[in-house]
């Protein structure tokens, strides 16, 4: 094995094994795992920043600036470097969300000299020309206002506006149709300028590549980035309980959601809060929610909830819509619910299930290349070390329900279940 890489053999008992290497070069480093059986290599990289760097006034600017990166670069407009990656079956892309930026690439093995040399042009000299900068304008404008025109887009954007004021966190991450229509282009290239540098760079790699071909392409592909991190994020405050709000939608049914702040990531309660929510709100048809509110009343289709991390902390949010006559019910037995967890915790069966379903599906996050890229760049981005999978089934196995019913107690609080109700709800 190559002196740039370190394997750390991970992986859970019968036969399931996922061998990380961690591969270095140019001051680079990312993990990877090797996957000879398909001839197709995946990366996954990011960065900390995203929709939490625009400038107040500016919301969009780096969603706008992800989107054209793949609208031309270097010598090539956006029709030829779209042709270009058709042609050779090569999948590159870039995202900006609440808390981070992030690119994604894949392609056959023998195309990978060519996907590199596009995503290396893309970040290196995106074109920005005029004609793609206003389709792509007019294309989140268009996309803005068609989230206001149902009540779950209505609620999404007052929930965490209500949970984080203030904050960028609180702001649409793709920008409103104001501000998209306000953003000068010096926005966006001042966007890229901020966002694409050559540290602070998280990086994950799986499919048809040895670790030395790897610590080859690090710097031909991220070396010509400016030096540097990008700015430091605003530091995320707590959750802000807010009650229970009504934002007034015509409309037939309300859209809910509901939320509360969670678990930092490298809180050690983090997997057991986890197989908490899975028993009360993230199971399908599983869950206590579901029972309660779909199976026993008829209240609504469906109800789930679990945890979204932003800047490693976890926020519990869930999501209901129901007909307005039936949403007070609805959210007084999730209620209800919220508070019998609390304060009993689950019973020794929901736990069992619900370890065997979080041990037993771990391998299909790894049935593909980009699966396993994505699934590995996100433990970096929550701190987890190389081997945490490898104890993962293990300590899962461990819990017990006292543990869970603890954990339950301590942060689950149906006095602070904050919610955004979008709609005309009866009875509230």
């Amino acid at each position: 094995m190559s002196p740039a890489a370190s394997p750390v053999e991970t992986g859970q008992p019968a036969g399931f094994s996922l061998p990380i290497q961690i591969v270095r070069a140019g001051g680079i480093s990312a993990w990877l795992v090797e996957h000879h059986s398909v001839p197709v290599v995946s990366l996954s990289w990011s960065w900390s920043g995203g929709a939490s760097l625009d400038p107040e006034g500016q919301e969009g600017a780096a969603a706008m600036a992800a989107a054209l990166l793949t609208e031309g670069a270097g010598p090539l407009p956006a029709t030829a470097f779209a042709d270009a990656l058709r042609d050779d079956a090569i999948n590159l892309g870039f995202s900006a969300g609440r808390d981070g930026f992030e690119g994604s690439l894949r392609s056959l093995t023998e195309s990978l000299p060519q996907a590199l040399r596009l995503a290396r042009l893309a970040m290196t000299e995106p074109r920005l020309d005029a004609e793609a900068v206003e389709r792509v304008r007019a294309r989140g404008i268009a996309n803005a206002r068609r989230n206001l025109e149902t009540p779950r887009g209505q609620a999404g954007r007052a929930f965490w506006a209500a949970a984080f004021p203030g904050h960028p966190v609180g702001r649409p991450a793709t920008g409103t149709a104001e501000s998209l229509a306000a953003l000068p282009p010096e926005a966006i290239r001042a966007a890229l300028a901020r966002q694409l540098r050559r540290e602070g760079l998280l990086l994950a790699v799986a499919g048809d590549i040895t670790a030395p071909q790897l610590a080859a392409l690090l710097p031909e592909l991220f070396g010509p980035l400016p030096a540097g991190e990008p700015p430091a994020v605003p530091p995320l405050p707590g959750f802000q309980a807010f009650g229970q709000k009504i934002v007034p939608v015509a409309s037939p049914q309300s859209a809910v959601i509901f939320g509360q702040e969670g678990l930092a990531a490298e809180d050690p309660d983090w997997e057991p809060l986890q197989v908490v929510l899975r028993i009360l709100s993230g199971g399908g048809f599983a869950s206590r929610l579901m029972h309660a509110v779909r199976e026993q009343r008829g209240l609504a289709y469906g109800i789930s909830g679990g945890l979204e991390v932003l800047f490693r902390r976890g926020i519990i949010i869930g999501a209901v819509a129901t007909e307005n006559a039936r949403v007070a019910e609805t959210l007084a037995v999730t209620r209800e619910e919220w508070g019998r967890m609390a304060a009993t915790g689950p019973t020794e069966a929901e736990l069992a299930d619900a370890v065997a379903y979080l041990t037993g599906s771990l391998p299909l996050a790894f049935t593909d290349s980009r699966r396993i890229a994505d699934t590995l760049l996100g433990m970096q981005q929550n701190g987890r070390p190389p081997d945490w999978l490898a104890g993962r089934p293990t300590r899962l196995r461990a819990l017990g329900r006292e543990k869970l019913a603890q954990v339950a107690a301590r942060v689950l609080r149906p006095e602070a279940l904050a919610a955004i109700i979008a709609g005309e709800p009866q009875g509230l």
